[in-house]
C-alpha cells in the first residue's frame, strides 16, 4: 500500500469519528496525533502500518513508547486510538483482523484529581464587586461548582438554556450526549444577577450566556484564566482550574449522600468505574479524620500518659 493509501484510510477513520461518532473536535485531535506518530514509527522501519500488521508488533510499539516515558494513562489512550482505527478498518472490510484487541497498557497509580475543599470554594465564591464582569465570574463558579459542568459544556451555553431551565439544565456533553443537571439555587440567583448587566457587554445578537468584554462569547480558554485569577485574588494557595470545580462538586456531593450511580449520572461519565476514583478521595478523608480521632490510631505527645494512667 503506498503512503498516500496509508493516509487516506487514517483521514477515512478521522471522517467516520467526526460525523458518524460525532465526538469532540479536542478527542479527534489526540486520536489524530496518536495514529500519526504510529504511522510515522512504522513507516520509519519499512513496515504497513494497517495491513497484515501481527499483534507482536503492536505489543513491540507499546513497549517502544514505554521505555521513551509514557505512562500507563498515556498507553491506554494510544491502545484505545489504535483499536479504534482497526476496528473501523475491519468493520470497512479493509483488514481481517484487530491487531491491538487483547494488548494490554503497562498499569501505573492511578492519580487522583485535585479537589478544594469546602471552606476553600466557599472562600473563592465570594467575589467582591458588583460590575457586570464580576456578576459573570461569580455566576461562572457558582454554575461550575453547582451543576459539575466540563469546561467545553459550560463555555456553550447559551442565554435560552437557563431561561427555561426551571432548575434543571440540559447539557450536551462528550460524544454528543445530553443529559440534565440541577442548578443550585446560590448559581441561580448568581445566573439572574448577570443576566440583568449582561446587555451591557454582550453583542445584540450573541446568543452565548457568558461573554467577554468584546461582546462574544466567552472561550474556554478565556474561562480558565478568569478562574486561575479569582483564585489568585482570593488568595488560594494554588492553581485552580474548571476541572478542579468539577472534581470538588464530585467529591463532596459523593461525601455527603454516598450514592455514586447519581453522583455518575450528574457527572455524565459512561462508565461507574471513571465515577469510582471519587470513592478514594472521600475514602482518604475519612481516614484523615481517623487519624486524627480515634484513640487508638491517634500519634502520643512524647508528655501524655496512657490511657488510664
Amino acid at each position: 500500500m503506498p503512503a498516500s493509501a496509508d493516509r487516506q484510510w487514517l483521514q477515512d477513520y478521522l471522517d467516520y469519528l467526526r460525523f458518524e461518532r460525532r465526538l469532540a473536535g479536542k478527542t479527534i485531535e489526540n486520536y489524530q496525533r496518536d495514529l500519526e506518530t504510529f504511522l510515522a514509527w512504522r513507516q520509519k522501519h519499512d513496515r504497513p502500518p494497517w495491513q497484515g500488521v501481527p499483534q507482536q508488533q503492536v505489543r513491540e510499539y507499546i513497549a517502544h513508547r514505554h521505555r521513551a516515558g509514557l505512562s500507563g494513562t498515556s498507553l491506554s489512550r494510544l491502545l484505545s486510538s489504535l483499536r479504534g482505527m482497526y476496528r473501523f478498518l475491519v468493520r470497512e472490510k479493509r483488514i481481517g483482523t484487530n491487531p491491538a484487541e487483547g494488548v494490554r497498557a503497562p498499569r501505573s497509580g492511578r492519580k487522583l484529581p485535585a479537589t478544594l475543599d469546602v471552606d476553600q470554594i466557599g472562600r473563592l465564591l465570594e467575589i467582591p464587586g458588583e460590575a457586570p464582569l464580576d456578576q459573570r465570574d461569580r455566576a461562572i463558579l457558582e454554575l461550575f461548582y453547582s451543576s459539575g459542568l466540563r469546561l467545553s459544556e459550560l463555555a456553550s451555553l447559551d442565554v435560552p438554556q437557563v431561561q427555561t431551565s426551571g432548575r434543571l439544565l440540559e447539557v450536551t456533553g462528550k460524544g454528543a450526549k445530553t443529559r440534565r443537571v440541577p442548578i443550585g439555587s446560590k448559581a441561580q440567583q448568581a445566573i439572574d444577577d448577570w443576566l440583568k448587566v449582561r446587555g451591557q457587554l454582550a453583542d445584540t445578537a450573541e446568543p452565548a450566556l457568558f461573554v467577554s468584554r468584546r461582546g462574544t462569547r466567552l472561550s474556554p480558554r478565556g474561562i480558565e484564566q478568569r478562574i486561575a485569577q479569582r483564585a489568585l485574588e482570593q488568595g488560594l494557595p494554588r492553581h485552580v482550574h474548571p476541572h478542579m470545580l468539577r472534581h470538588s462538586f464530585a467529591s463532596h456531593l459523593l461525601e455527603s449522600s454516598g450514592e455514586l450511580r447519581a453522583v455518575q449520572e450528574l457527572l455524565g461519565h459512561a462508565d461507574i468505574s471513571t465515577t469510582q476514583v471519587y470513592t478514594h478521595l472521600d475514602f482518604q478523608h475519612l481516614a484523615q479524620v481517623y487519624d486524627k480521632a480515634h484513640p487508638r490510631a491517634r500519634k502520643r505527645r512524647a508528655k501524655e500518659p496512657y490511657p488510664g494512667n
